[in-house]
């Protein structure tokens, strides 16, 4: 870990503190980073998947309810399991 002085604005401090839920200003400015750090990383994430080919041809079939199958039956399986049918 470093270790720094620095001047910080305190409104924006108790903003951040509000936000994040923190009680202390090195947590406060620590948690401000991390999600500074995270929304990058998960920028880049968004890249790699937007820039993978995909094809989706076939797929409203496979992800149908169900996932393909046929679930009519399936609440009066169920029924009769529980003796309810």
């Amino acid at each position: 870990m470093t270790r720094i002085s620095v001047d910080v604005n305190d409104e924006w401090l108790d903003a951040a503190r509000a936000e994040l839920g923190t009680s202390s200003k090195v947590d406060t400015i620590n948690a401000a980073l991390r999600e500074i750090a995270m929304r990058r990383k998960g920028r880049e994430i968004a890249e790699i998947f937007a820039s993978a080919p995909i094809d989706f041809s076939g797929s409203a079939d496979a992800w149908r309810y169900g996932g393909g199958r046929n679930l009519d039956d399936l609440i009066g399986h169920a029924q009769q399991e529980a003796g309810q049918g």
